[in-house]
């Protein structure tokens, strides 16, 4: 803990001389927060004029004070009326305090950390009326807001590096305001491992819908941006996504989660057959090898298929991209078999989002999720689980796309 020196002491002393009250104490600095922005603002004019008041070097100078001008401050300390100097030829442009501005720093940047944390534009203003006596307006409060975009486009358009092992790819559904109605829309995250194995959003895009000219569109960014190659790609059945993965990174292998795929296998399937259903779909996907799968899902078919058509009929639609993780060892096959790594992230996201029931436009869910994937982010600082034994398993397999790639 830092102790005062003793003329901090002497000056706390005085601060605090004839108050009884933390009220008092903090009605005391209030005013003094006041008188010492008006002192700043005088020294500033000294300087701008370059002599002080009251002094003779003023005298035929061809500028001088021309009094002052009210403007009401607000800050931590609550809102605080001050005295702004004026000079006759217009020309004096302070810095403690700028033209125009009404609020400080500290105001602004509680505004953003809050912001970060989820709390919606009302629950702000509370937070800064109740805590800070400061009557800020929800538009106020989004228009300072509003200063994150540049930093928004600038995140969403950094630079890549240029091999990401493995990615991820989910949506979120939000709800947004258009044309005077409400409509669902869905934002999509592409969350990269990178070489050190840690996690990375590349970036988030919003669509009321999917097609393959988005994903084409998405994947073109990726690779403007950096990326050159991409070794798996593990996602939920994202229409569209296949063919333009294919387009822009051919040697990308393709990997539909698991678990999803059992979700929408067991959607029409009674609660009496559930338990056996899916024990017998565990066979398939916890196989030990490709032939074995394959001769599991043999095995359902002859059990189930006449009960369950639609089981076995997606199951055959998109065998090619469930099966690729069975080429590769244990705790590859843990890490890619599902998309559990988003989903993780959007279930953090959600935390911070809950409180906004429907945002008024699409850059409102842009600011809201870029300070949230801020905040999510600063957990990543790890690699995650057993990667160096994953990576040296994915240097055998891709070893010639990792050549001059990195140092070794």
């Amino acid at each position: 803990m830092t102790q005062l020196n003793e003329k901090e002491i002497q000056l706390a002393a005085l601060i605090c001389e004839g108050c009884t009250t933390p009220a008092e104490l903090t009605a005391k600095l209030k005013n003094l927060f006041s008188g010492a922005l008006e002192k700043m603002l005088e020294a500033e004019m000294d300087e701008h004029l370059g002599y002080e008041k009251h002094s003779v070097l003023g005298n035929n100078s061809g500028n001088s004070r021309n009094g002052y001008g009210k403007k009401t401050i607000k800050s931590e300390w609550g809102e605080s009326e001050i005295k702004v100097p004026r000079d006759r030829n217009g020309t004096f442009e302070p810095q403690a305090i700028e033209k125009r501005q009404t609020r400080t720093d500290d105001i602004e940047a509680r505004v953003m950390a809050m912001y970060a944390k989820g709390m919606s534009t009302r629950d702000i203003e509370d937070h800064l009326r109740d805590i800070y006596g400061v009557e800020a307006s929800a538009s106020l409060i989004s228009r300072i807001t509003d200063k994150l975009m540049p930093a928004v486009v600038e995140w969403q358009s950094r630079p890549l590096d240029a091999i990401y092992p493995i990615v991820f790819l989910d949506g979120i559904m939000f709800k947004v305001r258009k044309d005077s109605r409400v409509v669902n829309k869905c934002l999509y995250s592409v969350l990269g491992i990178n070489l050190e194995g840690r996690k990375e959003i590349l970036g988030i895009w919003l669509s009321e819908n999917e097609s393959a000219s988005f994903w084409v569109t998405v994947c073109n960014e990726l690779k403007n941006r950096g990326v050159e190659d991409i070794f798996i790609a593990c996602r939920d059945n994202l229409s569209g996504f296949s063919n333009a993965i294919e387009t822009v990174f051919p040697k990308t292998e393709q990997q539909l989660c698991v678990i999803h795929q059992i979700r929408n296998s067991t959607k029409y399937v009674p609660y009496k057959d559930i338990k056996p259903v899916m024990a017998d779909l565990k066979k398939v996907y916890g196989a030990p090898t490709l032939e074995d799968a394959e001769y599991r899902l043999e095995e359902f078919r002859e059990k189930w298929g006449r009960k369950y058509p639609q089981i076995l009929k997606s199951w055959d639609a998109n065998w090619a991209e469930l099966s690729t993780y069975f080429k590769y060892p244990q705790e590859v096959r843990t890490l890619i078999y599902t998309t559990n790594a988003v989903e993780g992230f959007h279930r953090m996201l959600r935390k911070f989002t809950k409180t906004k029931t429907i945002y008024p436009t699409d850059d409102a869910v842009r600011k809201s999720v870029y300070m949230s994937v801020q905040e999510i982010s600063k957990k990543w600082s790890m690699p995650i689980r057993n990667w160096g034994i994953i990576f040296g398993q994915l240097m055998i397999f891709f070893e010639d796309r990792l050549q001059g790639k990195m140092a070794i």
